[in-house]
């Protein structure tokens, strides 16, 4: 096999000695033994005598080496199907059958050897944590590379790229992030010189719908926002929604995305074309994509999966009820309310996503694909509701981190060498939100502006109840009657047979309740007002075409004055009857059109393309009639979110439009800040192609002078 890090020194793990191997088995044969009497003297089915820990630890890791890799293919799709249960039900019966070959060691039951199970995984996990030894061990990665073996592409020197984002990070916080050893991993690359950190910027709708379809197909036209409303068509779209993001990416992909060369799409929103998709919102809904469960197997090849997952989802949603309150017994603020089950969306997004698609990616790695990319939500989604840099948002990039680095260890046994890109698609920044912050919602401050109480506001979702919602509706679009059983009595389902969960399931069953109540459909109103963090969109509804300037004051005289001079609002975006966009803030204006600014420029706050941004955006078919910014706090580093978030992004203002990449050293890159994603989707395109891949791929635009 080809070095895979031949221009990269200090990367690449060394392979270990067969006496560090060797040892390293003793020390996890010693733990799982320990783990084994430990459940023995906790549960009274499990009978150990004499030496009998240690002889069940060997019989169950001899068990699961022989057995464990047929039957877990085997029962793949139930596995997949029943959300870990059936292998769970497995783990449990390879210890059963350990017990009834072993004189010393004997468990009663199924339902024992599973209750076993959960204690030997939770004695490794903290065993190993304590000792700093890798949980994943040899042997699953083993079972993996044989298994990938079956669908594994020629061996190549061209090697490999895996793009691995971390949703939501800002470039700033990064760099603090290695400074103060939070990411000790993307640190040793940074200082062994085989990586360079660089910032980009995103654009104005700083969000992950329109990042990842800039970034994946080089394509985010019309897209002004996380949700937006098209009136042409009467609807709302929403990036998260599984059936919308399918709809957007008809509308964006060409063909010749990022992964359209065999590549490989791991809990994005959009596939980049991508042949193979897990956890991908814009393909969860396509059926016949192969046999059910398949590219999961990289993570229920090994035996203790879904119990480690368990242990780690319950570990960390007690820790955030614990960091929630502590937050509100110290009274630090910002701070928005963290209950519910809100828990279980973080465990999902911090445990159970990251689990599946490092599982999947190094499964991938060893089938040599050529390219792939995956996104980790956790680090965004509790920076939502805890903040950019409290020390469980910090918790969750350490995390990542380790996670990460495994995945680079692993690709030290792939057929190809393998360059890794780690990036974030947007930032945040932190802020209290605007109901907190001014007593009352975007919403209601339009609502009393013009004095119409017929106007909508849907309630809002993110990115964590779109993974979650990803996973169901990827298992209730299996084409078996279990699938279709899943597909006919999930609550929240949509007519196309997607699933969706949380906030905005829940109102549209209190809407048709009220409908089916009352008698009489609940009509739509005359006036939608949206939110995407600190970037708020209001719609006339009943207006056909944008609404003009002159228009809105005529049907609402205070509306357009009581934005602009409102201490939470930076600047708002309308039209004029002249054809000419403005851009209004509490003490000038400025015309896109022509450049001129009256008194001061609402745009100075914003960096210095803000004014390209805006521009941009301004010419999308469904930007808003009135399109708000909230008022970016310089000083203070602050926005106000027009959602119950203390991190936001979706406008301008702050660390939400500088985001990071941490690139291979050698690669080039260019001399200014690459701006807008679909700048950076050309100059990835490029990467591929410098290393000798993509040599038919879409054209991009000459790269700067390198620096």
């Amino acid at each position: 096999m080809t070095d895979a890090a031949a221009s990269a020194p200090g990367l690449r793990a060394v392979h270990p000695s067969w006496w560090t191997t060797i040892r390293r088995a003793v020390v996890v044969l010693i733990i799982d033994a320990i783990g084994v009497a430990i459940g023995a003297w906790l549960l009274s089915g499990v009978t150990i005598t004499g030496f009998g820990a240690f002889t069940a630890a060997a019989l169950i890791a001899i068990v699961n080496a022989v057995i464990w890799p047929t039957l877990s293919r085997l029962t793949l799709p139930i596995s997949a199907l029943t959300l870990g249960l059936g292998n769970l039900l497995l783990s449990g019966a390879m210890i059963w059958l350990a017990g009834h070959i072993s004189g010393g060691f004997e468990v009663d039951s199924l339902w024992w050897g599973v209750a076993l199970a959960f204690v030997v995984t939770l004695v490794n996990i903290a065993m190993s944590t304590l000792l700093g030894i890798d949980d994943e061990g040899v042997y699953w990665q083993g079972v993996v590379r044989r298994a990938a073996r079956k669908h594994q592409a020629p061996p190549t020197d061209v090697p490999g790229v895996m793009f691995l984002e971390i949703d939501g990070l800002a470039y700033e916080v990064m760099q603090r992030a290695m400074r103060n050893g939070h990411v000790p991993e993307f640190t040793r690359w940074l200082n062994a010189g085989t990586h360079r950190l660089i910032e980009w910027e995103c654009d104005w709708s700083s969000q992950t719908g329109a990042s990842q379809a800039g970034l994946l197909h080089g394509n985010n036209h019309n897209m002004p926002a996380f949700r937006w409303f098209e009136k042409e068509r009467g609807v709302a779209m929403v990036s998260n929604h599984p059936r919308d993001t399918a709809v957007i990416q008809t509308r964006i992909s060409n063909g010749l995305g990022l992964l359209a060369d065999d590549g490989v799409s791991r809990a994005n929103m959009f596939s980049g074309d991508a042949p193979h998709t897990l956890l991908t919102l814009s393909t969860i809904t396509v059926r016949g994509r192969g046999r059910i469960g398949q590219d999961y197997y990289g993570y229920f090849a090994n035996p203790f999966a879904v119990l480690r997952t368990v242990i780690l989802t319950v570990v960390d949603a007690t820790r955030e009820v614990w960091a929630s309150a502590q937050t509100r017994r110290r009274d630090i603020r910002p701070r928005v309310a963290r209950g519910g089950l809100y828990p279980l969306v973080r465990a999902w997004t911090t445990v159970i996503q990251r689990d599946l698609a490092a599982a999947a990616l190094i499964s991938d790695i060893f089938a040599g694909r050529p390219v792939g990319y995956s996104t980790f939500v956790g680090y965004d989604e509790i920076a939502h509701h805890s903040g950019i840099e409290r020390p469980e948002t910090l918790r969750a990039l350490s995390q990542l981190d380790q996670q990460f680095a495994r995945i680079v260890r692993a690709a030290e046994l792939a057929p190809r060498p393998y360059r890794f890109v780690i990036l974030s698609d947007h930032g945040q920044t932190d802020g209290t939100c605007f109901r907190q912050a001014h007593g009352e919602t975007l919403e209601e401050l339009v609502r009393r502006l013009t004095d119409d109480a017929n106007i909508d506001a849907p309630l809002y979702d993110d990115e964590g109840w779109g993974m979650l919602s990803a996973s169901v509706s990827e298992a209730a679009a299996s084409p078996t009657a279990f699938g279709t059983a899943v597909r006919t009595t999930t609550r929240g389902l949509e007519d196309d047979g997607t699933v969706v969960l949380g906030p905005q399931a829940a109102r549209a069953r209190r809407t048709d309740k009220k409908a089916r109540s009352t008698g009489t459909p609940v009509g739509p109103s005359n006036m939608t007002v949206m939110a995407s963090g600190c970037l708020g969109l209001i719609y006339l509804t009943d207006e056909p075409g944008r609404c003009t300037l002159e228009r809105i004051t005529n049907r609402h005289p205070r509306l357009i004055e009581g934005l602009r001079m409102h201490r939470g609002i930076g600047f708002v975006l309308v039209r004029r009857d002249d054809g000419h966009s403005v851009v209004i803030g509490a003490s000038g204006t400025r015309d896109l059109t022509t450049g001129a600014i009256e008194g001061d420029d609402p745009l100075a706050a914003y960096g210095a393309n803000a004014v390209d941004h805006v521009r941009r955006t301004d010419g999308f078919d469904v930007v808003a009639d009135i399109m708000v910014n909230a008022r970016f706090d310089a000083v203070r580093g602050e926005v106000p979110a027009f959602e119950e978030f203390v991190g936001s992004h979706g406008g301008l203002g702050g660390s939400q439009s500088y985001p990071f990449v941490l690139v291979p050293g050698e690669w080039h890159v260019p001399a200014e800040r690459v701006v807008g994603a679909e700048a950076m989707h050309r100059q990835m395109v490029r990467w591929l192609s410098d290393l000798g891949q993509r040599t038919d791929g879409p054209a991009w635009a000459p790269a700067e002078p390198e620096r």
